[in-house]
């Protein structure tokens, strides 16, 4: 799908840092946008939708012509196969809204350059050029309406089937910028043109631009991109692909080992190793996989984007399915330690995830696996008022080891947990303490 394919081999400690570069120079100061991320940051679980021509032949989404797997006549052909016969945006919002998922996102149009609306620019799209012959994105945006999802639209900055458009294959571009400008130009106003197709008929809650690596923000006219679709609707989210002009940042793929220091961000990630559909990729993730790595980042402030890729006929695959609706049957149970929460305590003082409730005075911890006999919170300064199992009706006893009257250092809290209060995939505690939580950063001893 995006960068990551350009960058396989890269260690994503490397990738990370260069990702806190790029919130370093941000042009968006985080005080002005405060008040309308606080959906994002409440809403915790989006369903990303990878749905295109790709999905015909089970092939990489527009890098397979792009690194030369097919040719790109090939890969346009895919055009004729693409039916859409099965579509059902209804079902589809359901689904979403079962996972527990707060929004959603679809490619609007990828890097391969074919548009899910009808677009009015002369370009491909699913009305004229496939058998599907409809816009696929007003229904699906109507249907999430109905359920209350917000909507979100991921758009290609890249379009490398432009004949505007610089890039092309991995070895190959048209022309150069530099050589070419009034060239550039015209795709420039190809792309602002797209863009604000999809804003005046959708006026997306967030959008999720992609391809922004192949040129600066300048080139791209970032700025204006920004202004252009916040004119129309100021509360709307951009994602950190624009070059220092979005609100999030959007680490792809891989957990960060220490939590971000951003103020907002998302971890995007696929169900098996694919973004689109592709029948060859059996590598599913378990919903447990799925449940502990969505507990990490919410316990580290973040949110996570987990991928679909419908097949051609807009069927889910039933793998896609199965965890969708286990996650949601997880989340339902623990919503309370889930959404609209705060990121937990600092590593060190439990080994696993946590999460806080808004005023700080509930502490929700998260137990990956089956836990044997006890877990420990270290450093906790609060008096325990209840400890609950969430989503159960039972309530749990603890006690505190090595607190010494003289230190102000606090003992270490053992919770008991018998295995018949247990989750099949995480249980999880509620601690109410007596205020907001207090953690002890001292060194031991008088300190």
């Amino acid at each position: 799908m995006l960068k990551e394919k350009l960058f396989k081999a890269v260690l994503f400690i490397s990738s990370f840092c260069c990702l806190t570069t790029v919130q370093a120079q941000t042009k968006v100061n985080p005080d002005s946008i405060r008040n309308k991320m606080q959906w994002f940051a409440d809403a915790k679980l989006g369903i990303f939708i990878h749905w295109g021509i790709y999905a015909v032949n089970g092939i990489d989404e527009s890098w397979s012509f792009h690194n030369k797997k097919i040719s790109h006549a090939d890969y346009m052909k895919q055009m004729k196969g693409f039916t859409a016969s099965r579509y059902n945006p209804e079902e589809w919002a359901a689904l979403i809204k079962e996972s527990g998922a707060r929004y959603a996102v679809i490619t609007t149009k990828h890097h391969d350059g074919v548009a899910l609306w009808p677009t009015k620019e002369k370009h491909y799209n699913v009305v004229k050029n496939t058998p599907a012959k409809r816009d696929l994105l007003t229904p699906f945006y109507a249907a999430l309406n109905k359920q209350g999802i917000k909507r979100g639209a991921y758009y290609s900055l890249i379009d490398w089937s432009y004949p505007d458009y610089p890039g092309f294959l991995k070895d190959s571009n048209r022309y150069k910028v530099a050589d070419e400008p009034q060239r550039w130009q015209r795709f420039q106003k190809f792309n602002e043109n797209q863009i604000n197709e999809i804003n005046v008929a959708f006026k997306p809650d967030l959008w999720w631009f992609d391809g922004d690596w192949e040129h600066s923000a300048e080139e791209w006219d970032a700025a204006n991109i920004r202004k252009s679709i916040l004119s129309l609707k100021p509360d709307a989210i951009i994602n950190g692909r624009l070059q220092g002009y979005g609100d999030y940042d959007t680490p792809e793929q891989n957990f960060p080992v220490t939590r971000p220091k951003f103020n907002w961000w998302e971890l995007c990630m696929t169900s098996n190793s694919s973004w689109g559909y592709q029948p060859k990729d059996t590598a599913w993730k378990t919903p447990y996989e799925v449940i502990t790595i969505f507990a990490d980042a919410i316990s580290n402030g973040g949110n996570l984007l987990l991928d679909i890729g419908p097949k051609e006929d807009g069927t889910i695959p039933p793998q896609q399915i199965h965890i969708l609706k286990e996650l949601g049957k997880w989340n339902h149970k623990h919503e309370e330690a889930i959404f609209n929460t705060l990121g937990g305590m600092p590593q060190g003082h439990f080994y696993g995830p946590s999460t806080l409730s808004k005023d700080s005075s509930i502490l929700y911890l998260f137990l990956p696996g089956r836990v044997n006999g006890q877990v420990v919170v270290k450093g906790l300064k609060n008096k325990i008022k209840n400890i609950r199992v969430v989503g159960t009706s039972q309530t749990l006893q603890h006690k505190i080891v090595g607190k010494i009257s003289w230190s102000p250092v606090p003992g270490l809290v053992y919770i008991n947990v018998p295995p018949s209060v247990q989750d099949e995939y995480m249980s999880v505690l509620a601690v109410e303490l007596d205020g907001p939580i207090s953690l002890y950063k001292g060194q031991g001893g008088l300190n």
